[in-house]
């Protein structure tokens, strides 16, 4: 499986100015071809590749292979672009949104990340530098470090691509490693998980992981925000721009400790992981205007990934099961009514009167979905 890890660098101040340099041009000939792109109607990376790529090499210094990665960046740009329209998160068609992005072509920040391969970019592990192409030629010993368990799964897994990526100030490489996958194992049941705000997930054994701290975060870092873009200072701009990523990375953080506590215990018990299919749920529902900002902060899909992979990292089975009523049907009799949850934190069956919180009970019935689901497809044919 690949993963992403990423590294530090630490260029010296006249290796700083060559990255930077090397970024503006790559990103200036990225402007360009995307124009190109846009009025011809020409969105293959091979067709492109036609129409601009001496252009682009001759006017802005571009090598070969830099030339090849920025064209191919535009291409998989429109192509996202060309997804995120289909899917309707530009707007409904007709649309002053959609029409705009429809015709304009993209642009790319002076500092967005470049694509790098193993011919422009090398790394010498024992002495933790990297030698890496640059448009004033190319520069050698650009130190890098790490945490332990980043600088040792550069330097013992295969690296394939790597992203250039300037961020506050400060150079890093995202370089894409393979690393090997464990065969998945017979799960002896599954661990279902119920995700929510509320509650970030619950567990089918009673493990809640709250989320009341995290919103109160958020909510304390929106009033903060609030206040300095009140201000309108210099120094409220700029303490802005030092905090505009620190949310996203404590979310982040979070996520990581409980997906890696839940696949932790599956592992331990020999039980596979169940979830619910998100996706498409911001469309679905439909909310009060106070609850729509906790809704488009709720990082659901993140925490998904995050328990994905680290299940394929320790060959523990996930499944994901039809969300539909697992909060409103009761775990032990199967009657289903919406009568049956009250409010947000109570489940009390109509037909049985069983009480349980309401989370406690939907990953109950995950759980269940979860063991179905995994004997439908691998054991199909089970007495």
């Amino acid at each position: 499986m690949k993963l992403v890890v990423q590294v530090k660098l630490l260029p010296a101040p006249g290796q700083a100015a060559a990255l930077e340099a090397t970024l503006r041009a790559c990103n200036t000939a990225a402007s360009d071809v995307a124009v190109v792109a846009r009025e011809s109607a020409v969105y293959r990376n091979y067709d492109l590749r036609g129409h601009v790529y001496a252009g682009i090499r001759a006017g802005h210094g571009l090598g070969a292979q830099a030339a090849q990665h920025v064209i191919k960046k535009v291409c998989d740009a429109y192509k996202t672009l060309a997804a995120n329209i289909r899917a309707g998160n530009l707007g409904k068609p007709g649309s002053k949104r959609r029409r705009r992005v429809e015709r304009n072509p993209i642009s790319f920040r002076w500092d967005a990340a470049q694509p790098y391969d193993a011919r422009m970019l090398s790394w010498q592990h024992d002495a933790r530098t990297v030698s890496i192409w640059t448009v004033d030629g190319r520069l050698k010993q650009v130190s890098f470090t790490g945490s332990p368990d980043q600088v040792k799964a550069v330097a013992a897994h295969l690296i394939g691509e790597s992203d250039l990526v300037h961020r506050d100030g400060m150079w890093f490489l995202h370089a894409t490693v393979e690393v090997p996958e464990p065969e998945l194992f017979d799960p002896g049941g599954f661990l279902g998980v119920d995700m929510g705000i509320a509650n970030i997930a619950y567990d089918c054994d009673g493990n809640r992981y709250a989320g009341a701290r995290l919103n109160g975060y958020r909510r304390r870092q929106a009033r903060l925000r609030a206040r300095l873009q009140a201000k309108n200072t210099k120094s409220a701009k700029r303490l802005l721009a030092r905090r505009r990523r620190k949310e996203a990375r404590h979310a982040a953080n979070v996520n990581h400790v409980i997906a890696k506590t839940i696949v932790t215990e599956a592992a331990r018990t020999g039980r596979g992981i169940a979830v619910e299919e998100l996706t498409g749920i911001r469309d679905r529902v439909r909310l009060r205007k106070p609850q729509r900002v906790t809704l488009s902060s709720w990082s659901f899909h993140q925490f998904g990934s995050f328990l994905s992979y680290k299940a394929r990292r320790a060959g523990v089975p996930l499944v994901e099961v039809d969300p539909r009523y697992t909060s409103q049907t009761c775990n032990r009799c199967g009657h289903r009514d919406t009568r049956n949850r009250p409010d947000q934190e109570t489940f009390n069956c109509r037909s049985c009167g069983v009480v349980a919180h309401a989370d406690h009970n939907a990953a109950l019935n995950i759980a269940q979905r979860g063991v179905e689901g995994w004997g439908a497809v691998n054991r199909p044919h089970a007495a």
